[in-house]
């Protein structure tokens, strides 16, 4: 069945405390409060996306000679990979001080063999270098900010039952904290629970690799660039 914005919010104002259940009702200020409060923890969700267990698959073309591409909404890239035709190459991240503040060649353009990911207001910037020498599609795995809601919007359709149920415990949090009173305390500890689960639902894969010009390693290298085109040897 449909679980709405409204739901939720007079669900989370109960279990706040500060509206007693079956003495008191939700009232109009109250729901437009909690609506308000509601989008401003989501939006807050993009800060720290850790707790934002949806890795999403997106897809982009590159555009010949052009370095760097905004998708909106997106605030975290675990892995780029581009096509040519039906295969799949692999690139490498490389930190912003080494992406912006090593020398390099601007013009190239070539096969995109590394990228860095720069955060921004309403979403982030892609930076891929060499300059991509034909339309490639680009693959990512990226987390997307939670968007805001309207209080008859089914959030059902977009988040699954435990993570409205942890909505449900954030935002009650939010709201006790806004009246300047204490959340409950076992609320509290079931509250820090669901945020330790999440962070360990889709974690970000943190596992060393190790490359080489010299062999096969986790993305494209020198030859593949300048000799291969994209392209090695069976």
């Amino acid at each position: 069945m449909p679980y709405t914005a409204q739901t939720l919010i007079t669900r989370s104002w109960y279990l706040s405390g500060i509206v007693s259940r079956g003495l008191q009702t939700v009232g109009g200020a109250q729901i437009n409060d909690g609506l308000y409060l509601l989008n401003a923890l989501l939006d807050w969700e993009a800060v720290d996306t850790t707790l934002i267990p949806y890795w999403t698959y997106f897809e982009f073309p590159a555009v010949t000679n052009q370095e760097s591409y905004f998708i909106p909404n997106l605030y975290d890239v675990e892995s780029l990979t581009f096509n040519i035709d039906v295969v799949r190459y692999s690139t490498q991240y490389v930190p912003r001080s080494a992406y912006f503040g090593t020398s390099r060649v601007d013009n190239v353009a070539s096969l995109p063999f590394s990228w860095y990911f720069n955060r921004g207001v309403g979403g982030g910037t892609i930076y891929m270098y060499f300059l991509p020498s034909g339309n490639f599609p680009i693959k990512i795995m990226g987390k997307f900010a939670l968007q805001d809601v309207t209080l008859q919007q089914d959030m059902s359709l977009t988040y699954d039952t435990a993570y409205i149920e942890y909505l449900r415990y954030a935002l009650a949090n939010y709201m006790c904290s806004e009246y300047s009173i204490n959340f409950n305390p076992q609320s509290q500890k079931r509250l820090d629970s669901m945020r330790r689960t999440l962070m360990y639902v889709s974690p970000p894969d943190l596992s060393v690799r190790k490359s080489s010009i010299l062999v096969q390693g986790t993305g494209i290298n020198w030859g593949d660039v300048n000799i291969g085109r994209g392209w090695r040897p069976a």
